[in-house]
């Protein structure tokens, strides 16, 4: 009798866990492409990958499965870090149109773009899912500035911010970042810059054959011009030298937090992403 109470428990325990771990599965809040607003925030602030990230983005936008996806870009959410910032203007006019925001020159008035679009995408029942290719400095003042004025919205419902980099967070106002985890659906995943652990490693130590994989025009010339800027760019004044990209490999290992959100985990490394995403 004794064994069988146990056994009985033992059993509940196990059932008990499973249906935990479904529910949590079940109410995971997933990317609704017919809803929800991508928002991807790059703080191009000191090291150039954000330059390559963007030209990630925009090949990933060219794909058809994201033909109808609605994004937003915003430049210069950068955080407490020293150092110069990285001029993206002339790549980010050129991969995305006027579907950016200029953060560094126009930083509340950014605020109020994407406040604007918020508010817009919520209330049609939609979620902002937030790659925060950067520091949550601009997360914070923006989403407190919406909640201030939309009392009536719950914010860890409605807006989900992703995160890769320890680093990015060490350089985060640390009241700012505090008021992110707190106030919002903070998700950290593994670092993108590596590869095998979970993340796309989107960082390679070596040049990758992206051009014999995107035969469009206009991505190749998206490209070139964020690795001629990059180069550019690359340790200048005393900005973060990226070793891998000096050495003729690419850095968009920001865009891992867009795959975690697309559900495009399984992609590996660079070379996969550019297959995945190869233009016929």
């Amino acid at each position: 009798m004794k064994n069988l109470f146990l056994f009985k428990n033992v059993l509940f325990g196990l059932l008990y866990t499973l249906f935990i771990s479904y529910s949590v599965i079940a109410q995971e809040p997933k990317f609704n492409i017919s809803k929800d607003l991508l928002l991807v925030q790059l703080d191009c602030k000191t090291d150039i990958d954000d330059l390559h990230t963007a030209a990630g983005l925009a090949t990933l936008l060219k794909h058809p499965d994201y033909k109808d996806l609605n994004y937003f870009a915003v430049a210069g959410t950068y955080g407490i870090q020293k150092g110069l910032y990285v001029p993206p203007n002339e790549l980010m006019k050129m991969a995305f149109q006027s579907n950016w925001a200029d953060a560094d020159k126009k930083w509340e008035a950014s605020i109020d773009k994407v406040v604007t679009k918020a508010l817009n995408i919520i209330e049609n029942g939609g979620s902002i899912w937030i790659a925060e290719a950067g520091q949550s400095d601009f997360t914070a003042d923006w989403v407190k500035k919406f909640s201030e004025k939309n009392l009536a919205i719950n914010i860890r419902e409605s807006i989900h911010v992703v995160q890769h980099s320890d680093w990015n967070e060490s350089v985060t106002e640390p009241i700012k970042l505090k008021y992110v985890q707190t106030v919002t659906d903070y998700h950290k995943i593994a670092d993108g810059n590596e590869v095998g652990n979970g993340t796309p490693g989107l960082k390679s130590d070596g040049k990758v054959d992206w051009e014999s994989k995107l035969n469009d025009e206009h991505l190749t010339k998206v490209w070139n011009t964020a690795i001629r800027l990059g180069n550019e760019y690359n340790g200048k004044d005393g900005r973060y030298l990226n070793k891998s990209v000096a050495e003729g490999g690419l850095d968009f290992s920001d865009l891992s937090e867009v795959c975690y959100i697309l559900n495009l985990m399984n992609i590996k490394n660079t070379d996969e992403f550019f297959t995945y995403f190869m233009v016929e």
